[in-house]
């Protein structure tokens, strides 16, 4: 299937939306939730990464947001798995679950700021919360242009954390 989604090293958008919709609806039946599942492909140029999107939604949601959002996680994490697609790849897919991880991420990058901002005041490295790889580069991203400051990805597994560092800061090992 990987064959099939990537050509040229470019993600097939269409391709990739149908493969990740029939997986979400195939898992979601057999996991017998009561939720409808949505996939769009985001328009050229749109101001996100991702290139698929999709939004499970309904009335076992609660299910999926439990406990940070695991089962959403691992159902996002299984996709990629079942669409045999490279960790390069995974940028471009996001399963969200009512918008929640959307706002999560949005949330990731207005904390970001204030932490870059409390940097730049005081001259001291401000560590954040241990978080994913993907939340992890979205801090990164959001702080890439701002001046005064730099990112760095620190500690190992479920534990790693970004710092966010005045730029004539050392970094940290």
């Amino acid at each position: 299937m990987a064959k099939e989604l990537i050509q040229n090293g470019q993600l097939d958008r269409q391709a990739a939306a149908d493969a990740l919709r029939e997986f979400l609806e195939t898992t979601i039946r057999a996991a017998g939730f009561q939720l409808n599942v949505t996939v769009s492909v985001a328009a050229p140029g749109a101001v996100t990464e991702a290139e698929v999107i999709a939004d499970v939604d309904g009335r076992d949601k609660e299910i999926l947001l439990e406990r940070g959002a695991d089962v959403l996680k691992a159902l996002e994490h299984l996709a990629f798995r079942a669409l045999r697609l490279e960790p390069e790849h995974h940028e471009k897919i996001h399963v969200d679950c009512g918008g929640y991880r959307a706002l999560r991420f949005e949330e990731l990058r207005m904390t970001a700021k204030v932490a870059a901002e409390r940097v730049q005041t005081s001259k001291q490295p401000f560590r954040l919360n241990p978080m994913t790889s993907r939340e992890r580069r979205i801090v990164h991203l959001a702080l890439k242009d701002i001046p005064g400051v730099r990112t760095e990805s620190v500690g190992v597994g479920e534990h790693r954390q970004v710092v966010i560092h005045p730029v004539d800061a050392k970094p940290s090992r």
